[in-house]
């Protein structure tokens, strides 16, 4: 069984910043990619940032230059800090991870619970 679990939301003003984390435990053999996704009221879910394990990263144009998505490999732990906050980045965000778990090395993709993001302007 492999589990996720984030943190690090609230409420922040706009131009403000918020580090949100989403620590792996289970039996996990391998992390291939690290993604972080967001979901507004009303809208549908979008990816905002992504990591592989060979450290390619790939952003959301509209998070471009704001976000930065990282990880701490022997944490099983991946970060999203967003900075320059604006009203319009107010979603819940989850994190999700394609990885092979153990004992069988069975690819799995797996999400966490969402943490909410709220911008007030």
């Amino acid at each position: 069984q492999v589990q996720l679990v984030e943190s690090g939301g609230g409420l922040v003003q706009a131009g403000g910043s918020l580090r949100l984390s989403c620590v792996a435990s289970g039996n996990i053999f391998a992390i291939n990619v690290m993604d972080w996704y967001r979901q507004a009221p009303g809208k549908q879910r979008e990816l905002v940032a992504s990591l592989t394990s060979g450290g390619k990263t790939d952003y959301a144009d509209s998070v471009k230059g704001r976000f930065t998505i990282s990880r701490d490999g022997a944490k099983n732990t991946v970060y999203l800090q967003m900075s320059s906050l604006k009203p319009e980045d107010t979603a819940v965000y989850y994190c999700k991870l394609d990885l092979e778990r153990l004992p069988d090395y069975r690819y799995l993709e797996v999400w966490g619970q969402g943490t909410l993001v709220t911008v007030s302007s």
